[in-house]
């Protein structure tokens, strides 16, 4: 949903994540409404094992969100490093995902693609969740099970019909492009559990 880029925040002396929507969104209203509401639901999630949001900026025609710059490994590069994690690594980890998950959801905000390229392991094993990007209020989730009306992403990034998420963590209503809720955000942290306990996809 949008490409990533170092910044320096030279106000606050700090490295920030600058996230740019892609120029094929740019006349789409409803991909900037996507990524304007992504930031209005990352800025309601206060918690420290989710990302930060700093802000919505935009210059020379240009929307971006100012993230926190989590620094670390990904939760996918430690398991292609290691295979299967030692158990009480595993559960450290994933006692912290749980945890920010389980804020999200307080909030009434899905994460919808929860895989382990989308969990950074910082120094000393503290656990961020990113890319909020595909989330959803649960309380919009409900207004419509039509699939001609459920958000979309392909190839091109400009036509309709592929399912948001990533197929291996994929809750099977999810899979069959089915109004989904909080349950395929627990699906797909069962998936990353087993795939940290075994080092195997589920």
């Amino acid at each position: 949903m949008g490409e990533v880029y170092v910044a320096d925040d030279l106000n606050l002396n700090r490295k920030v994540a600058l996230k740019f929507l892609p120029e094929a969104f740019a006349g789409d209203p409803e991909r900037m409404a996507r990524f304007e509401r992504e930031a209005k639901l990352l800025a309601s999630l206060n918690h420290p094992n989710i990302a930060a949001i700093y802000g919505l900026e935009q210059a020379e025609g240009k929307r971006f969100l100012v993230l926190e710059l989590v620094e670390g490994e990904t939760l996918a590069q430690r398991l292609a490093g290691k295979g299967a994690l030692p158990i009480d690594e595993a559960l450290a980890i994933c006692k912290q995902i749980a945890e920010g998950l389980e804020a999200a959801h307080e909030k009434g905000v899905i994460h919808r693609d929860l895989k382990p390229a989308n969990v950074m392991i910082t120094e000393g094993d503290k656990v961020k969740i990113l890319d909020f990007g595909l989330a959803k209020a649960l309380s919009d989730e409900a207004q419509s099970a039509d699939l001609s009306q459920s958000p979309t992403l392909t190839e091109a990034m400009t036509r309709p019909g592929v399912i948001l998420g990533t197929a291996a963590y994929m809750s099977p209503e999810q899979a069959k492009g089915k109004s989904v809720d909080k349950r395929a955000d627990i699906w797909a942290f069962g998936c990353i559990l087993y795939e940290c306990l075994t080092g195997k996809r589920a």
